[in-house]
């Protein structure tokens, strides 16, 4: 079972979707791009048995939650907290996959006091600062160029797909989508159930804001506005050599800049295998992360 809450975080409306136990541990679960706090009921049953309330938030624009134009990174800290205080939770956890993953270390560096420990699996990287972008797969690539030489044309495309990105497909087009994947994707993609609760969690996404997706967006291509060398809390960093979205090697090179970061790198995993098949590990690794002392 899962229930919204919508919260007034610095004066604008924030959804939190919970799943879980409603009376366990709380660990706040940041989504990915483009997605939705409905993202976090692929995690439902591990949270469950595990007695964790995870906390699943729409961000800015997306899904339920208000729009808010010009927002950064480093912003995140305050709207979680506004959150956590809501539902009285003094220290908790956070989570972030893929695009979730640079909110999930803004929390870590803004909430030293209050977040025990932060994972971050599959990840984007800092991108604005970067010349060689060919670890990124090619959408991506495209993306960001577009956006660093024509940002309006890239709104106004987000705009005009929008209406389409909220149909579900067809099964043959899931399946001809699946294809284009590494084995070991599409493998976990296909198990039952898990495309429908997948798509819930993207057409979400678009259905906040006209122009949500798009300044969900601009934040990877925007400097995160801390050190990574300032974070004082555990983090947990997962990836896959087989991660086609954001290739590996950028993971490491992103753990070197964290002062005692806990890295796992699998050879046999991707992008969206490695949160599926290593749920229950990656909770039980996290929920034991508490700072020194």
């Amino acid at each position: 079972m899962s229930s919204t809450i919508t919260v007034n975080a610095a004066g604008r409306r924030i959804a939190v979707e919970s799943y879980g136990d409603p009376k366990g541990q709380p660990l706040f679960f940041f989504h990915g791009w483009p997605s939705s706090r409905q993202q976090g009921a692929l995690a439902d049953a591990t949270a469950s048995a595990m007695g964790i309330r995870l906390l699943a938030v729409d961000r800015p624009g997306c899904g339920g939650s208000d729009l808010h134009v010009g927002r950064a990174l480093r912003d995140w800290p305050e709207v979680l907290e506004a959150l956590a205080d809501h539902v009285e939770a003094p220290t908790f956890h956070v989570l972030g996959v893929s695009g979730g993953g640079p909110y999930a270390l803004a929390s870590a560096w803004g909430l030293r006091d209050r977040v025990k420990g932060a994972a971050v699996v599959s990840g984007a990287p800092p991108l604005a600062e970067r010349a060689d972008v060919s670890g990124l797969m090619p959408v991506y690539q495209y993306l960001l160029r577009l956006y660093n030489t024509r940002p309006e044309a890239m709104r106004l495309v987000f705009r005009a797909v929008r209406p389409l990105a909220r149909i579900r497909p067809p099964n043959w087009l899931f399946r001809m989508a699946l294809h284009t994947l590494p084995d070991v994707d599409r493998l976990a993609l296909i198990e039952p159930g898990r495309m429908n609760q997948a798509w819930h969690g993207y057409a979400g996404s678009w259905a906040g804001h006209p122009d949500g997706v798009f300044h969900d967006a601009r934040i990877y291509a925007a400097p995160w506005g801390f050190d990574l060398s300032e974070i004082r809390v555990p983090i947990r960093l997962w990836h896959g050599k087989k991660d086609k979205n954001f290739d590996w090697k950028l993971a490491e090179e992103l753990a070197a800049q964290i002062p005692g970061c806990h890295t796992r790198i699998f050879d046999n995993e991707g992008h969206y295998s490695l949160i599926f098949r290593h749920c229950r590990e990656i909770f039980e690794d996290l929920m034991e992360a508490a700072p020194p002392g």
